[in-house]
């Protein structure tokens, strides 16, 4: 029947589609705009040790901790190599592109802030990296 409610209540699949079609495409959109905003800046620490055996070692330390921030600080003060061991393995802040690579790579695109991240070999040895902030 013409004015039947069955009818009336049934959507037509390619405007349905479309529509589905252009929320997605919206959404998409809005989330590669948020994704591919980078970091201008961030505060790291890192240990380096020149074997990854070590690394391996200090990491199982640092995540089996009540706080792997302050373990962190300490094996960095107890472990690293660097002049930064001193200072619990503090790199301050720094912009993309000044580290190696290796390291870059995982304080800008890969590495979750608040975690430890590694090893990570680099030219100077193996690295456990902390990311304490990017913005």
């Amino acid at each position: 029947k013409k004015g039947s409610p069955y009818l009336a209540s049934r959507k037509h699949p390619r405007t349905t589609m479309k529509v589905s079609s252009v929320l997605l495409l919206a959404l998409v959109a809005f989330v590669a705009l948020f994704s591919v905003a980078e970091a201008v800046s961030a505060d790291a620490s890192h240990i380096l040790v020149p074997d990854e055996a070590t690394c391996a070692k200090l990491k199982t330390e640092i995540e089996g901790a009540s706080d792997p921030f302050e373990k962190f600080t300490e094996l960095a003060k107890e472990h690293s190599t660097c002049p930064s061991g001193k200072s619990g393995g503090s790199l301050g802040t720094f912009q993309p592109g000044q580290m190696v690579k290796e390291f870059n790579d995982v304080v800008f695109e890969t590495g979750t802030v608040g975690k430890v991240e590694g090893p990570v070999k680099t030219q100077f040895g193996y690295h456990l990296i902390y990311i304490t902030r990017r913005a």
